[in-house]
């Protein structure tokens, strides 16, 4: 499912079976270690270079009020970023998963980010518009 906005995320997660868990991994597009000039290139069009997380967080989702929000919060670390991907771990029995079951899951995206596996996420630019992945 290709997701319009932010929101429409947001009211997923409210409307699956088991409460959710949301993994946000935040990532900043860079210039790979000597990059060749298409590589330049093609990083100064916005359509290439490496994704480097440069913070990860988890929460569920009536812990964010919209995308703004999680926007200004992310601002307050510091951190600049590009996207955020955004993945979605499953409660059992009525109960969302604890903050404690996303650590490795929020390694795992990580790596798989890192390893360029990204379609199996949703992702978004700084402006809560939706990115996809071809």
């Amino acid at each position: 499912m290709f997701l319009n906005d932010f929101d429409q995320l947001l009211s997923a997660a409210h409307q699956q079976d088991q409460p959710q868990r949301l993994l946000f991994v935040f990532v900043r597009a860079e210039l790979p270690d000597a990059p060749t000039d298409t590589q330049r290139q093609r990083h100064a069009s916005r359509v290439g270079g490496t994704l480097t997380p440069v913070l990860c967080v988890d929460k569920l989702p009536g812990e964010i009020a919209d995308f703004d929000a999680l926007a200004r919060e992310s601002a307050a670390t510091g951190q600049s970023w590009d996207l955020v991907f955004v993945a979605a771990l499953d409660g059992r029995d009525g109960r969302a998963p604890a903050a404690e079951a996303a650590d490795p899951h929020l390694r795992g995206m990580v790596q798989a980010i890192g390893q360029g596996q990204v379609s199996r996420y949703a992702a978004f630019d700084p402006h809560g518009d939706p990115v996809r992945f071809y």
